[in-house]
């Protein structure tokens, strides 16, 4: 039983058309499902990803509408990479971020630093990890310089040690040293770690991707949840597994959700020491459960559960450009 790296990272966004624009006409990618948060049906729950919605490119959005500005701090994700093919990809995202009034820092040969129209950090780095690459089909974005897909993210810990032991043991990470997992290879604060197995970079390599997870001092500023924020991630699990999961983790001790059931894929909730809400996925049964492949995100999808509800909850959504990739917000 092996986890296969990130499946998606859910984020919090107070202002739905101007995120749909950023996501999906600045950054190219694909709205992969339009649907509610199934905890709040009142609001979003935005996903984007490549063309075909798959885990390890899903990027989703809670919209509170006019939610107050987050602020980073101790157990909570402050940063999410992408990868892209290589430095020719980062010198196109460079000038066409700059082109948006975006400002970029480039980090080295290999990364590229800025952060979203609400501060979400993001980073760009050069991929060469050898997973398949994710990418969606945006007009005026070259096929050779498209997103690919999580590379992985970075979190404050007052205390990374602490989370050492369920990372390890529970979730079977492994300390990711100078020898490349891919893209985030040189984000590595100490290679390998000291001998009692700490490290304050981890990576999650299944059979077909992996993510890195890694740690940063956490700020003396206490952490706010709002606009701008990562709520939480998710790491992929084999369909057959996510009971197991739940298991392993009540084994070692850690409390979770329980099996819950979110119509794309099944879940269980946990948090790691750190502060972070971990949530294990299911691959399946994905987004084109209740619509065609080709036409995920076009239309509000809403889970059985829900559907008695539809007109209810569509005359409480904000409005959303008809077309994502031609949308203009000023």
């Amino acid at each position: 039983m092996q986890l296969d790296g990130i499946h998606h990272i859910t984020c919090i966004t107070g202002d739905a058309p101007r995120n749909v624009d950023f996501y999906v006409r600045v950054l190219g990618l694909r709205m992969a499902k339009k649907t509610v948060n199934q905890d709040d049906p009142t609001v979003y729950h935005l996903f984007y990803a490549d063309d075909r919605g798959s885990p390890g490119a899903d990027l989703t959005f809670f919209e509170y509408p006019n939610a107050r500005p987050g602020r980073d701090g101790a157990g909570m994700i402050h940063r999410i990479a992408f990868r892209v093919a290589d430095a020719a990809a980062l010198d196109f995202w460079a000038d066409r971020l700059g082109g948006e009034g975006i400002a970029v820092e480039r980090v080295g040969d290999g990364a590229l630093r800025f952060a979203d129209p609400e501060g979400l950090g993001l980073e760009l780095l050069a991929d060469d990890s050898g997973d398949e690459p994710l990418t969606a089909a945006a007009p005026d974005i070259p096929a050779a310089h498209a997103l690919r897909g999580f590379a992985g993210v970075r979190a404050y810990s007052a205390d990374p040690a602490a989370s050492t032991a369920l990372l390890r043991d529970v979730l079977g990470f492994e300390p990711l040293d100078g020898g490349a997992r891919g893209a985030g290879a040189d984000h590595v604060a100490g290679a390998g770690g000291p001998p009692d197995g700490f490290a304050s970079e981890w990576v999650s390599r299944g059979p077909r991707r992996g993510g890195f997870y890694g740690y940063d001092p956490a700020p003396e500023a206490r952490g706010v949840g709002g606009a701008g924020t990562v709520h939480h991630i998710a790491w992929t699990a084999e369909d057959e597994d996510i009971e197991a999961w739940d298991e392993r983790y009540r084994a070692a001790g850690r409390h979770t959700s329980g099996l819950v059931d979110r119509f794309y894929f099944r879940s269980v909730y946990s948090r790691e020491p750190s502060g972070v809400l971990f949530e294990i996925a299911t691959r399946g049964p994905g987004f084109a459960a209740d619509e065609p492949p080709e036409a995920i995100g076009r239309r509000l999808s809403l889970p059985p559960k829900l559907e008695h509800l539809r007109e209810q909850i569509e005359a409480t959504l904000t409005p959303l450009p008809a077309d994502p990739r031609a949308a203009r917000v000023p």
